[in-house]
């Protein structure tokens, strides 16, 4: 399995996500500047220009032709996927750290961080069909949960909006009144800040990956806590596959804290584990520094990683990944 290269941020990145077809990758990092790329070959289709703050999370419509992106610059913008043409620009007063497209594209949500006196906040976002006629009110605000919320995503059929952060506590919210449905018991939740979540390829359950060095594994209606991942580094992002068992972790530590440990030439891996029997099954090496954003293809014959050291690495399975007995 080589691995293709994709070079295009010259900051670390944040956010990697494919389009329901799987043959584009969208990349979000650091430096301001959203690019997507042909999801085969590594080749870079283009950029989205407009933002000026690192870009923290993006995603795509169903039918590929709206891109939404989240910054640090205290926006939300939609582009056109295709020209790379800005439609919209939702104004915040605070970073926006996460966005997500309901089913059906009509809504979107987003959660802003806690800034100065602001406190952290998710939004729901009704969109136009028409870009012309996008209006940037909030159908809802939700606010509750101390420090930054750093996922929020909608539930089976948009009715609830499930949400992780820094309290490390994962809450169902219902999407249309706003209400606390549920949350993870503190006894078996995570300890610390959640740092990422994936939903399964039929949307009935979610991974979450925090800093106390677990991934764990929750029923998405319930919130009832289903399988534990334990490794030996906090986990930045997670991904599991649509097709089989598996569960890739990512992470290393802290981007402050890399210059305090031994850094081999690419040290830093995704690890795969077994979803039912929580065993580690494998581990793809390569970046040289912690692993920011992990994405699988929707066709589960290949997955990406993306670096604090600012590389996309693009892995297509070879043929005996498929066969492998766990």
């Amino acid at each position: 399995m080589r691995p293709i290269l994709m070079k295009g941020h010259e900051r670390p990145l944040t956010f990697l996500k494919y389009n329901r077809e799987g043959d584009l990758l969208f990349s979000c990092a650091k430096d301001h500047t959203p690019t997507v790329w042909f999801a085969d070959n590594g080749e870079r289709l283009g950029t989205y220009r407009g933002h000026n703050g690192a870009v923290w999370t993006c995603d795509v419509s169903r039918d590929s032709k709206r891109l939404i992106t989240g910054s640090a610059d205290q926006t939300v913008k939609l582009w056109n996927v295709r020209t790379g043409t800005e439609l919209y620009t939702f104004n915040f007063d605070s970073p926006a750290r996460s966005v997500e497209f309901s089913v059906g594209d009509k809504l979107v949500v987003i959660t802003s961080d806690p800034f100065m006196q602001v406190t952290s906040a998710i939004h729901v976002k009704r969109i136009a069909k028409d870009p012309s006629e996008q209006v940037g009110e909030s159908a809802l605000v939700i606010k509750g949960p101390q420090g930054r919320i750093t996922r929020a995503v909608w539930g089976p059929l948009n009715r609830t909006i499930i949400s992780v952060g820094e309290d490390a506590t994962v809450r169902s919210w219902d999407s249309e009144t706003g209400k606390l449905l549920k949350e993870s018991d503190k006894e078996t939740g995570h300890k610390k800040t959640i740092t990422s979540l994936c939903k399964s390829a039929d949307g009935s359950h979610f991974l979450t990956g925090s800093l106390d060095k677990t991934a764990k594994l929750w029923d998405i209606r319930t919130l009832t806590l289903i399988k534990t991942y334990a490794t030996e580094r906090p986990v930045n992002a997670v991904t599991m596959s649509p097709i089989l068992d598996h569960v890739v972790l990512g992470g290393g530590q802290d981007a402050s804290a890399v210059t305090t440990t031994d850094h081999r030439a690419g040290k830093f891996e995704a690890k795969f584990y077994d979803k039912i029997l929580l065993e580690e099954i494998g581990g793809v090496k390569g970046h040289f520094g912690p692993i920011n954003a992990l994405a699988f293809n929707p066709d589960g014959r290949s997955f990406s990683s993306g670096g604090e050291d600012g590389y996309v690495r693009l892995h297509h399975f070879d043929q005996d990944y498929f066969h492998m007995k766990a």
